[in-house]
Parts: C-alpha cells; structure tokens; sequence
C-alpha cells in the first residue's frame, strides 16, 4: 500500500473511502468495501488518529495509527492518505471536495458512511457531497448503518462497551479482537519475584482506557499467540505512575520482549482490580485468575 502523510497529488483515478475510520469496526469495513470493487484504485482517505484523542481533544482513541494502516493494506487498499487533522481543518466544504478529492485525490468513486461530515465545522453534508459529485463527475456510495444487537455499529458505542469492561462485544462490533499493540518496558520485576514475569505496557495519553481490573487475553509474540492474565491499571498493591497493561503469559519462555511491539487482545472481564493486604495474598489471587482466564480462552 502506498502511503501518503500530507496532500500529495494521486497518479491516477481512484475510489476514496472517507473517514476518520478510528477502530476499523464492521461499518467502517461495509464503507471501504465499496472502494474496493471497480476499475479505480481503492483508495482510503484519513487522519492519524494518535492526536484526535489527546487530553482535552476529543475521544479517546481506539487504534493507534500504525495498526490501522496495516489492517488497511491487509484489506486490499492500495493508496492511502493518513494527514493531520490540522492539514484540513479550515478548509471549507466545497474547497475540500474540488481541492482536494478532485485535485488531489482523483476521485471518480467516493464511498463514506451514511452520518458522515467534512469541511470546516463538519458543515458540508452527504447530500451536499452528492450535489458536487454530480457537478465535478464522481459518484457517492453511501453506507447505511449497520447493526448488531438492534443498534449501529459505533465508535462511540464501542468505546463504551470498553470503558465498561464488556470486551467481548466490543470485540463483536470490531470483527476482531481489541488489542494494545505498545512497546514493552522494564516494570519493577515484582512478578518474577512472585513467580509469574509479566510483559509490561505503558497506555499513552489519549487511548482508551477498559474498565480497570484483570482480562483474559491472547499475547502474539513472532506470530504466535499465548494465554495470558492481563492487569489493565494502576497496579494498586504495589502502585504505579500510569496505566499500565501488564500481562502475564504461564506458557511462554522465550526471550525477553524489552523494548519490542507486541499485540495483547482482551478477551474477556475475569475481575475488578482491587488492593491486597500483601503480596501473598497477591500471588494467590492471580494463580485463581490464571484458571478463570484459561476458561475464556479455551471457549473462543
């Protein structure tokens, strides 16, 4: 897949896909779909998500931006364009469409969702992009929402099946496991004193957070996948300066993963965090969740 950061002008016609696409859910997918079938390049026009959910911004953020591209590419989407938010945001609606799905992308084809807004103050409408299509010779597919349970697929919807610990269905509206895909760091080896070495990542600033409290998760580490016992927190017993996903994976001896990627699925709520009277107490309540958390894991 060809990826452009900035307006850089296409070389050919394309289908565009529009949006901010923050979580690749199963609508997302029914609107890059469209672009994906004809004779133009399918093409994805976005934003890099990682700032959108900054403090104080706006949502918080459900893909890091790497992770969306990737899936995007596995897609089948050939072109994509990922810029600042800032690059556009003044634009007004008409000057984005010529200026910029025109002039910059050749669009021929323009696929977005049935809610969807652009332009400065998100004042242009679908219909309003329908009405240029017709002027300036692209035509607009428009997805209709999709539903799950007798409601829309949402980002919004997602963020609060997370927020609330219910991650199998927020797993169900995604059409994949949610996951932490973030660097490992050095943590304070309290688990492999206790016995169970755990893979330490740090959530940024701006991520959605789950309800705080431990998961059943798969770890894929060089393509493979372990079970393991995920802390999402602040680690209470033993404190720590941020939320921290720390997982524990009973069947994995392989190297150390200090300062690599990996992907780390939540599965499923196995309990609330909460404080131990001491780190006995600790151990012996994380060997239980071992046991809960094999369960979910063996079921999917």
């Amino acid at each position: 897949m060809r990826l452009y950061q900035e307006l850089h002008p296409a070389q050919e016609d394309t289908a565009v896909a529009l949006g901010v696409f923050d979580g690749l859910h199963m609508g997302h997918r029914r609107v890059i779909a469209e672009a994906l079938g004809g004779p133009q390049t399918p093409a994805v026009f976005t934003f890099q998500t990682d700032i959108l959910g900054e403090r104080g911004k706006g949502a918080p953020v459900l893909l890091p931006t790497e992770r969306k591209l990737e899936l995007l590419s596995e897609m089948g989407v050939q072109l994509c364009w990922s810029i600042p938010f800032s690059a556009i945001r003044e634009m007004e609606a008409e000057d984005f469409v010529r200026g910029v799905l025109v002039g910059i992308c050749r669009a021929r084809r323009v696929c977005c969702g049935f809610n969807f807004h652009f332009g400065k103050n998100g004042a242009g409408s679908v219909r309003d992009l329908i009405r240029l299509g017709e002027e300036l010779g692209f035509t607009v597919t428009v997805q209709a929402p999709v539903e799950l349970g007798g409601k829309p697929v949402s980002s919004t919807r997602i963020r609060e099946l997370i927020a609330q610990g219910e991650v199998e269905e927020a797993n169900r509206l995604l059409g994949r496991p949610f996951s932490y895909d973030f660097p490992v760091v050095h943590g304070r080896q309290l688990g492999r004193t206790l016995g169970f070495p755990t893979v330490n990542q740090p959530i940024p600033d701006g991520f959605i957070l789950p309800r705080f409290g431990v998961y059943a998760s798969l770890v894929e580490v060089d393509g493979e996948k372990y079970y393991g016992v995920t802390n999402v927190g602040i680690k209470p017993t033993v404190g720590s300066d941020g939320p921290v996903c720390e997982t524990w994976m009973p069947d994995y001896h392989g190297r150390e993963l200090y300062g690599e990627t990996v992907r780390t699925e939540l599965h499923g709520f196995v309990r609330s965090e909460r404080r131990f009277p001491g780190l006995y107490e600790l151990r012996e309540q994380i060997f239980r969740d071992r046991e809960t958390a094999k369960k979910i894991i063996y079921k999917l």
